[in-house]
């Protein structure tokens, strides 16, 4: 038994037998672990690396869907109670917190000091810090503020054998080289468990406002030419977000296609540049503003849209998938187009957004999963003519199982590998749940 051993580095309370090795969203293991510190998960890996156990990492939970195609491994390792703030420089904007700590908490800590975290990630109540650097998430205000990988600027971090590096450092300034950050952001916790992270703040904004653009049927040229327009401006959105009708019926109550445009500045700003939209508005297109506490309500539950890990259907006909598609910025429109026709022929329900200024859109599916498995083959292949991508970030195992989330080994994957062998040569952390089987 594995128990048996680890029991003699660990408390035996915090090691447990997994009552859900067969979870649908699949990457559980067959002995839950809770750790309580950076030495506990260096202990386990320890432990895993000398025995060549596998072990699978998770906090939160919503990630779980994404990646992996590997039921389960030997050891399910949980951050969910390594959690908390280990420093708050209040003068130089920085924060270090435990991978464990949810946005939500962040959040609520750093608003007592006027400051934030600049990241709208789905799910904030539930989603980790930890598991939004090791998928390198974000929202539709990265068109402004960046991705996760643009936020952190120093991690410590457990390698699968248990030793432990740091990366970057606690201050803005601190990256001479090559930034080794980047490595482990976005790779999935293939190569090492993230232990700690330092990120930049950003000061709450004074006044925030919302400009809902509903265009009618037909006018989706439009949309393409105001983005252009409003991008080679002087304007400073903070959002280019379009909404699929479906979506926009949902958070709106207008099933018409819907660019919502954020401003965070002071009043005077933000005022200013609603004033620009109104003066440059297209014709028929209708103009909603919302500010402040109406418009951080609607970010709020536009942050609750689409499946989280924990609300998950045993009816299959109501199967949820999400999708990640990158594309150029103005491909957005017609990739949005695209995912609203292929609903119908699929016959599954979806709701879909896009960055017509980042490139970024998110597609959350519902139906039979023979139906989305459909969809997303012909989604892919559609997008990928135009060099783009399509990536499962939310895919039950047995779907994975048929369709791989990541699609088609990229011509580098060959560096990849190498990375992950260079890091974990016995291929013990997160086993096959990145690019090309990882």
């Amino acid at each position: 038994m594995i128990s048996s051993n680890l029991e003699e580095i660990l408390p035996k309370e915090q090691i447990k037998n997994n009552n859900e090795q067969e979870h649908p969203l699949g990457n559980g293991g067959i002995q839950l672990i809770e750790v309580l510190s950076e030495e506990d998960i260096s202990k386990v890996l320890t432990y895993a690396h000398k025995h060549d156990k596998t072990v699978n990492v998770i906090a939160g939970g919503t990630k779980r869907g994404y990646g992996g195609s590997a039921e389960q491994a030997d050891i399910l390792l949980s951050l969910a109670n390594y959690k908390g703030i280990v420093e708050h420089s209040v003068g130089d904007l920085t924060l270090t917190v435990k991978p464990g700590t949810t946005l939500k908490e962040i959040s609520d800590e750093l608003e007592k000091h006027g400051q934030r975290v600049a990241l709208d990630t789905p799910w904030p109540e539930l989603t980790t810090i930890g598991g939004i650097i090791a998928a390198n998430d974000s929202g539709s205000k990265r068109l402004l503020y960046g991705s996760a990988r643009d936020l952190v600027i120093g991690t410590r971090i457990v390698y699968a054998d248990g030793r432990v590096i740091r990366t970057g450092g606690k201050v803005v300034k601190n990256v001479a080289g090559y930034d080794m950050n980047k490595l482990f952001i976005g790779s999935m916790g293939t190569l090492g468990v993230i232990s700690e992270i330092t990120v930049k703040l950003r000061p709450l904004p004074k006044y925030e406002g919302l400009s809902l653009l509903h265009f009618p049927e037909g006018t989706e040229q439009q949309i393409c030419n105001f983005a252009v327009h409003i991008l080679d401006s002087m304007m400073e959105p903070v959002s280019l977000e379009l909404l699929t009708p479906s979506l926009a019926e949902h958070v709106t109550g207008k099933k018409q296609f819907t660019l919502a445009i954020a401003f965070e500045d002071r009043e005077k700003a933000v005022l200013k540049q609603e004033n620009w939209i109104k003066q440059n508005l297209p014709s028929r297109v209708e103009h909603t503003i919302l500010n402040e506490e109406k418009a951080r309500k609607w970010w709020r539950d536009f942050c609750h849209i689409g499946p989280n890990g924990h609300n998950d259907e045993e009816n299959e006909a109501n199967t949820q998938a999400a999708l990640k598609v990158g594309s150029n910025n103005l491909d957005v429109v017609n990739i949005l187009k695209l995912a609203e026709k292929l609903a119908d022929e699929c016959r599954v329900s979806v709701e879909a957004h896009g960055g017509v200024g980042h490139g970024i859109s998110k597609v959350y599916l519902k139906g039979f999963p023979e139906g989305i498995v459909s969809y997303t083959r012909t989604l892919r292949a559609k997008v990928e003519e135009n060099r783009g991508y399509v990536v499962g970030t939310h895919l039950p195992f047995a779907m994975r199982e048929t369709i791989d989330a990541w699609g088609e080994r990229p011509g580098y994957f060959v560096l990849l590998e190498g990375i992950k062998l260079a890091n974990d040569p016995k291929r013990i952390l997160n086993r096959q749940r990145f690019v090309g089987g990882i």
